[in-house]
């Protein structure tokens, strides 16, 4: 018999098609990006259960490209434990091709003056954790008429 009296617990969470270590697993030992799209249009690389924009909990997964362009970034000249012996590399924040940013690093560059703003850059596998880009050396396709 259950007690009445009892307060009713949170609403449960709804379900994913993979898990937190899936999604990483992934991009670090899969080769393989994965982004979510909603239902209002919100495209992101970052896995999550509900849309940030209207929070509805139907996202469907697609993959990436993970080519982009460069927001923003910052050169690492103190590191995590992890990444000591490659500093200094940047920190980069991608505007993916397919919508939604991802975060990553580029062991290629060494200095503010060795990337800009706006320059083209691919994900690229690594033994490394995390997310690693490098330059892309081919064109952004054109925008659909």
């Amino acid at each position: 018999m259950s007690d009445a009296s009892a307060p009713p617990g949170p609403p449960a969470e709804p379900s994913a098609a993979h898990s937190i270590r899936e999604f990483e697993h992934g991009y670090e030992e899969e080769q393989r990006l994965r982004g979510f799209r909603s239902a209002c249009g919100f495209v992101t690389a970052t896995w999550g259960l509900r849309c940030p924009r209207c929070g509805r909990r139907d996202l469907t997964e697609f993959a990436l490209s993970g080519k982009g362009t460069v927001a923003a970034y910052t050169v690492q000249n103190v590191p995590s434990d992890e990444f000591v012996n490659d500093a200094p590399y940047a920190y980069v924040l991608v505007d993916l091709d397919e919508g939604g940013r991802l975060s990553g690093w580029m062991p290629s560059v060494r200095a503010v003056g060795d990337l800009s703003i706006g320059d083209r850059v691919r994900w690229v596998p690594s033994y490394k954790p995390g997310v690693q880009f490098e330059r892309d050396p081919t064109p952004a396709s054109a925008p659909k008429a």
